[in-house]
């Protein structure tokens, strides 16, 4: 699953949107937008930034695969 795919899927797993989410993470809308249509890939702190987001709800991003 592409990363983008994984903030997707996520996002709407915790009923946010893409502001929301940009919000939770520390970045813009549009950078959200960008990695859910996979324009654009997220640099190492932003990765981390999510890994640690899902982690804080208890979300396993390496089982969403599975889940989905």
């Amino acid at each position: 699953m592409e990363f983008g795919e994984k903030v997707k899927v996520v996002r709407k797993k915790l009923y946010l949107s893409q502001v929301m989410m940009a919000k939770e993470l520390g970045v813009a809308f549009a950078t959200v937008n960008r990695w859910e249509s996979g324009r654009c890939k997220p640099n190492y702190s932003a990765q981390k930034a999510f890994a640690d987001f899902c982690k804080a709800n208890s979300i396993d991003v390496d089982t969403l695969e599975e889940r989905r």
